[in-house]
C-alpha cells in the first residue's frame, strides 16, 4: 500500500506531465493481451508519446489547472492515457489504427488536442493528415525546386555560350573561302550589267531618226510620179484636137480652102 507521500509524489509527476503535453487520448480496454499491449506501447513510444494506465481519482486531480481539465468526466472505469508534447498527427495515427483494428479490445473515450476536446471521427481526420516530417519534406521540396531550376539555368548559360563561340569560330574559318567566291560572283554580275548597258544605249538613240529619213525618201518620189501624169494629160489634149480638125475639114484648121 502506497503511503501518502508516495501518492503525493505520483500526483505531482502526473500533473507535471499533463502540463507539459499538448495532446492526449483517453482510452479504455478489455481482454488486452500482454503481446498486444506491448505492440501498442512500442508504436506509441516511436512517435514520442507516453502511455500508462492511471487511477481515475489521481487523474482527475492531476488535470486540474491544465488544458486537459475538460476531460475530467471521462476518468471513469478502466482508464489509460496516451499523451505527447509533439505533433498530434503521429499519436492520432496510432490510436486510430488500433481502435479500428481491435474494436473488441480498445474503446476510445475522448481526446484533447491543443486544449480542445475531439471525438474519434476527428481523431481519424487528424490521422489522415501528413505528419510533420512529411510536411517538412514537401516544404523543402517546394523551396528547393526554384533553386534547382535556377542552378539548371545557370549551368546552361556557360554551355550555351560555349556552343555559340564554337559556331562563330567555325563561321570565321569558313568565311575566307566563301568571300572570294562571293566577290567573284558580284564582279561577274557587275560586268554583265555593264555589257547590257553598252549594248542597249546605241539601239535607243538612232531609232527615231532613221524613221524620219525613210519617210522623207518615200514622200519625194510620190510627188514626182504625180507630175508626169498631168503633163501626159496636156499632151493628149492637142492630139485629140488635131485629130478632130482632120476629121472635120480634111485639112488643118489654119489652111483656107481655095
Amino acid at each position: 500500500m502506497k503511503t501518502r507521500a508516495k501518492k503525493k509524489e505520483d500526483l505531482e509527476a502526473l500533473s507535471e506531465q499533463f502540463k507539459n503535453s499538448s495532446s492526449a487520448m483517453i482510452l479504455s480496454f478489455t481482454k488486452l493481451t500482454v503481446e498486444k499491449d506491448q505492440q501498442f506501447r512500442h508504436e506509441l513510444r516511436e512517435t514520442g508519446a507516453r502511455y500508462g494506465v492511471v487511477k481515475n481519482t489521481l487523474a482527475r486531480l492531476a488535470v486540474k489547472g491544465t488544458s486537459f481539465e475538460d476531460a475530467t468526466e471521462y476518468f471513469q472505469g478502466v482508464t489509460s492515457v496516451a499523451w505527447t508534447d509533439g505533433e498530434p498527427v503521429d499519436l492520432s495515427k496510432v490510436i486510430s489504427k488500433y481502435v479500428k483494428e481491435n474494436k473488441d479490445i480498445f474503446e476510445f473515450k475522448t481526446g484533447i488536442v491543443e486544449g480542445r476536446v475531439v471525438t474519434f471521427d476527428e481523431v481519424s481526420s487528424i490521422a489522415s493528415l501528413p505528419s510533420k516530417e512529411e510536411l517538412i519534406g514537401k516544404l523543402l521540396y517546394l523551396l528547393n525546386a526554384p533553386a534547382q531550376r535556377l542552378a539548371t539555368v545557370l549551368s546552361a548559360i556557360p554551355r550555351d555560350l560555349a556552343s555559340v563561340v564554337k559556331q562563330v569560330s567555325e563561321r570565321e574559318v569558313d568565311q575566307p573561302e566563301a568571300t572570294p567566291k562571293a566577290e567573284a560572283a558580284d564582279e561577274s554580275k557587275a560586268a554583265d550589267k555593264a555589257e547590257t548597258v553598252e549594248t542597249e544605249e546605241p539601239k535607243e538613240e538612232p531609232k527615231e531618226e532613221p524613221k524620219a529619213d525613210a519617210e522623207g525618201v518615200d514622200s519625194a518620189p510620190a510627188e514626182t510620179k504625180e507630175e508626169p501624169k498631168e503633163e501626159s494629160g496636156a499632151d493628149e489634149a492637142p492630139a485629140n484636137k488635131e485629130s478632130d480638125s482632120k476629121d472635120e475639114g480634111g485639112e488643118p484648121s489654119g489652111v483656107e480652102s481655095k
